[in-house]
């Protein structure tokens, strides 16, 4: 793998959508994987080129016949394979029989795999999840051109790491280029004090609670918490939460 080989698949410009995904579909193709690509798995849509063409149906070459996965809604709640992306970051393939990881991650095999192909629309993938920032998580599934295949151990193996390195470009260079308006304050710079409160918060601790963790009155939480608002532009505490979070500043859990 070469520097020429991730500038094959990073985007710079939205005039390059297209050449990276085609660079990223013949890069699959030479391993027998097809691609299947979703930039933000909470978004509908799927990604497109410079022009609004959709890249799975013309680059990725899916078609009618493949019953138009990027259309199906429910793929992004129902999926064993889109479930296992938010509690896992890296590679890994999975079949009808378990997910097969390069280490052990109890939450997958909490996943539901019962009617496992007509779930995941395949009977076996090599997935990329790709987690960025502000929270988005997107993925790049790689299934067999052969249907049959079932066993993806050895093309794991043997490639597994570099499919991710170059997955995870293509993504994350697309997200940056077909970004939308900014939905955070780059410059919102939480206290410590207020990063504490909603530490608590989030654990469902309320403002009395806290106020007598951090040894202060409810009404100084309930300021240190406003003030955290007001910097991350938020409507409301639940929002607060969730956009304190996004930044990295607590962890929902």
């Amino acid at each position: 793998m070469s520097l020429a080989d991730l500038d094959a698949v990073r985007i710079v410009e939205p005039q390059g959508i297209r050449k990276a995904a085609e660079a990223l579909r013949r890069l699959a193709a030479g391993k027998g994987l097809r691609v299947a690509c979703a930039h933000d798995l909470t978004d509908k849509r799927t990604p497109v080129d410079i022009d609004g063409t959709i890249l799975a149906r013309e680059v990725f070459g899916w078609g009618a016949g493949d019953e138009v996965w990027w259309r199906n809604s429910r793929i992004a709640l129902n999926s064993p394979i889109v479930t296992a992306c938010r509690f896992e970051t890296e590679p890994f393939w999975v079949n009808a029989g378990g997910f097969h990881t390069h280490s052990p991650n109890p939450y997958l095999a909490g996943i539901d795999l019962a009617d496992f192909e007509a779930r995941a629309l395949t009977c076996a993938a090599l997935v990329v999840p790709v987690h960025m920032a502000f929270g988005q998580i997107g993925v790049v599934c790689l299934t067999p051109e052969d249907n049959g295949l079932t066993d993806l151990s050895d093309v794991f193996a043997a490639h597994g790491d570099m499919l991710g390195i170059h997955s995870r470009l293509f993504v994350s260079t697309y997200v940056k280029t077909m970004g939308g308006a900014r939905a955070l304050p780059v410059d919102a710079l939480l206290s410590k004090r207020e990063v504490e409160c909603l530490r608590w918060a989030a654990l469902g601790k309320t403002d009395l609670e806290i106020g007598l963790i951090i040894s202060r009155s409810r009404a100084t939480v309930r300021f240190h918490i406003h003030n955290a608002s007001l910097k991350l532009d938020a409507v409301n505490r639940c929002q607060t939460l969730f956009k304190a979070a996004q930044l990295g500043y607590i962890t929902l859990g």
